[in-house]
């Protein structure tokens, strides 16, 4: 196969270039393709497209273009060259000519773009969002809730002392419990609005801390395995909101494993994280991981949803709490769920960054 006329420029390209003839052959790519398809170029040049990828989508975006002579974009690929582990790409082929040969040389010139990052950057925008309204009408129902329901616990007391008969005391003390157990819902409701009280920490003391608690209520079928990156540095955050969003994860993960099942607290540094919206050059990373049955599929999309629980009897707090936490700390919290196991994810910046 003869070469292609040099191409100036397209090797600074930071997006993906993959040049292919009429015949759909590869002719050139740039370093940001070799990056990104993990290959070197004399991999790629002399094979057909349809040979490395083996994606008909992609064909026919490819088929496309070349027979209407016009750019065409193709959205949501899932490819992988030569069989690797597929990425999620946008490609935009466009129809070139060169000089440089007796006829001019005619092709395609393909431009791939990673989309897994910006897709992952604008879900957790997303969350960040939604934490910040699910709070805002949480702190507003819990203040609606709270004022009445003390003077429908102040009546039921009254009603107590004016009552004869002590068999009706039965009625008025179910009212005063009922009251109260909805009293504590609204205070657990109204804590995240605690501001931080931040202060340097070791992650670490945190992860044992929640592991002492779990061991002492579930000593017998509970076990925890510490998998920690003992050269972390600290970070400053709120010593007890992260005790209690750490606990809360593992608490749940251990009642959905009926309390019988092996749970793993992993540590290790990201870099380069973007957390609410803001660039970290490290951050540390928190693993939770179970061998559970998994999050029911139902409810995948809204188990930070206040109320929204997988386990009968459950407040469906739990997770929201932990929502809020990490964003206060401008960290995020995703998950990973398959029958067989759970994974949470802390990220929580090491650096408090501010902007102006």
């Amino acid at each position: 196969m003869m070469p292609i006329p040099a191409l100036t420029g397209l090797d600074l390209l930071g997006t993906a270039i993959v040049l292919v003839d009429q015949d759909k052959n590869v002719h050139y790519l740039n370093p940001s393709a070799e990056n990104l398809f993990e290959a070197s170029s004399k991999s790629f040049v002399g094979h057909n497209i349809s040979e490395i990828f083996q994606d008909e989508v992609l064909d026919a975006a490819i088929d496309y273009a070349g027979a209407n002579h016009s750019s065409y974009t193709e959205n949501d690929l899932r490819i992988g060259a030569f069989g690797r582990p597929k990425l999620l790409l946008t490609c935009t082929a466009n129809p070139v000519e060169l000089d440089g040969w007796v006829d001019g040389w005619r092709g395609l010139l393909l431009e791939f773009r990673h989309i897994e990052q910006q897709m992952k950057i604008a879900r957790e925008e997303r969350l960040l969002d939604q934490s910040q309204a699910n709070r805002e009408l949480i702190r507003n129902l819990a203040h609606e809730i709270k004022n009445p329901l003390g003077g429908i616990r102040g009546a039921a007391q009254l009603l107590e002392h004016e009552l004869d008969r002590p068999h009706l005391h039965e009625y008025t003390q179910v009212i005063m419990k009922e009251a109260d157990r909805l009293q504590l819902l609204m205070d657990r409701l109204l804590t995240p609005h605690r501001l931080p009280q931040p202060a340097p920490l070791n992650i670490h003391e945190v992860l044992e801390r929640v592991r002492s608690v779990i061991l002492a209520e579930y000593p017998q079928g509970i076990t925890v395995v510490r998998d920690y990156d003992t050269s972390l540095p600290q970070l400053t955050g709120d010593r007890e909101q992260l005790i209690q969003a750490v606990l809360n994860i593992v608490r749940n993960a251990s009642q959905a494993m009926q309390g019988k099942g092996c749970i793993t607290l992993r540590t290790r540094i990201a870099r380069q994280a973007t957390l609410a919206r803001r660039r970290y050059k490290q951050a540390i990373q928190v693993q939770i991981s179970d061998n559970g049955p998994g999050i029911p599929e139902e409810i995948r999309e809204k188990v930070f949803y206040p109320l929204v629980s997988g386990r009968e009897g459950g407040s469906g707090l739990g997770l929201t709490l932990v929502q809020n936490f990490v964003t206060q700390h401008n960290g995020t919290v995703t998950f990973d769920t398959q029958p067989g196991g759970t994974t949470f994810t802390l990220l929580l910046p090491i650096q408090q960054t501010t902007t102006h």
